[in-house]
């Protein structure tokens, strides 16, 4: 007899996600989560004793899920331009999934960003191997030669931008049309690597 996966810890984060990226850390209330994925306070708190390791487990589930592919994007054998445009296809990937994180992070950033650097710090993460990637691709003109920092913050920016600013965006340019938001955002992936693409050819 096959038995059931307990699937009740990822309800949990799912559910954490929803309403983290809603009200922030502040103004999130375990019941309220409890709630949202169907279970009572008590089993929330048997799985996540405080709001805070919620957080740190939703950061992992994240961060599992777009740095690994990331990383194994840029350490493969793909030449150099395959490798933007597919890390690009795998970030706005996890953006469209997750279309509120990017502000969700600015606001909790400027709130208090000790939780972020501390998170970043236990994962270990580094961005150096990323900037020696790009410039050993610069050193052999595969690239246009420039700080690898810009590369990356360009990269960043283009992608998250929109997401980030997305209320804006919604009210300025697609008053009341939530599909056209959504295609715009979806369309987001080709404009970002036609444009990063042309940018970083070589001179």
């Amino acid at each position: 007899m096959e038995i059931k996966k307990d699937n009740t810890e990822e309800k949990i984060i799912d559910a954490a996600t929803d309403v983290f990226v809603q009200k922030g850390m502040d103004g999130a209330r375990m019941q309220e989560i409890a709630d949202l994925a169907g279970i009572n306070k008590a089993l929330l708190h048997y799985y996540f004793r405080s709001k805070e390791k919620l957080f740190d487990a939703i950061f992992s589930k994240l961060v599992g899920i777009a740095f690994p592919r990331i990383g194994q994007i840029l350490q493969s054998d793909l030449p150099i331009l395959e490798k933007v445009e597919t890390v690009i296809d795998t970030y706005i990937d996890l953006l469209l999934k997750y279309p509120f994180l990017p502000a969700f992070i600015i606001k909790e950033m400027n709130r208090n960003a000790t939780p972020f650097f501390s998170f970043i710090e236990k994962k270990e993460f580094s961005i150096q191997p990323i900037l020696k990637i790009l410039q050993e691709a610069m050193d052999q003109d595969l690239i246009r030669k420039m700080r690898p920092e810009h590369l990356v913050v360009n990269v960043i920016g283009l992608c998250v931008f929109p997401f980030a600013a997305r209320p804006m965006i919604s009210h300025v340019a697609f008053p009341g049309d939530d599909k056209a938001l959504s295609q715009f955002l979806a369309e987001r992936k080709q404009e970002v690597k036609s444009f990063v693409l042309k940018g970083i050819q070589p001179e």
